[in-house]
């Protein structure tokens, strides 16, 4: 499975354990795992506590289960933060692979260019008027997360691979 929801990179790796350690052990609906994470972090609205939620199961750092959502045992180590972003985020392969690719940096929109074909078919629809704005601030988030744990270098105005 891959996920889609990507937050906005923080400044350094260690909120990422902030958040995580904002989701609770006992198991909690989504609700209350929000309301967890806006009190215990600078996150809000609602809307992006469950982003980062999401985010976090993408990481295996929070899991749901059939009494809610709990976070893992798991540290947020940077290599298997690296895995966890390649293997379960949506794009991330495809997005290094068209830095590779290129001859000099790209900026966000020249990667949005080259990967909107990437698109898939039922996002196109159901985002129709709003595609390019959503999934341009999709790929913009993945790529500060990519320069955040060192998949990607952020060089002048765009991006280039680690």
């Amino acid at each position: 499975m891959q996920f889609k929801l990507v937050p906005a990179a923080p400044d350094d790796l260690e909120y990422v354990e902030t958040v995580q350690r904002a989701v609770p052990l006992v198991p909690g609906s989504e609700d209350d795992c929000c309301a967890r994470i806006m009190r215990r972090t600078e996150i809000a609205p609602r809307d992006e506590a469950r982003t980062w939620l999401t985010f976090l199961r993408a990481l295996e750092l929070a899991e749901e289960g059939p009494s809610g959502f709990t976070r893992t045992r798991r540290d947020p180590d940077p290599e298997h933060l690296r895995t966890a972003f390649r293997d379960r985020l949506y794009g991330v392969d495809r997005i290094l692979e068209i830095l590779a690719e290129a001859d000099e940096p790209l900026s966000s929109e020249a990667v949005y260019d080259r990967f909107k074909d990437d698109v898939p078919t039922y996002e196109q629809y159901r985002w129709s008027e709003r595609l390019e704005a959503v999934w341009s601030e999709r790929l913009d988030r993945l790529l500060e997360w990519a320069a955040l744990l060192d998949l990607a270098e952020r060089v002048d105005d765009g991006y280039q691979p680690a």
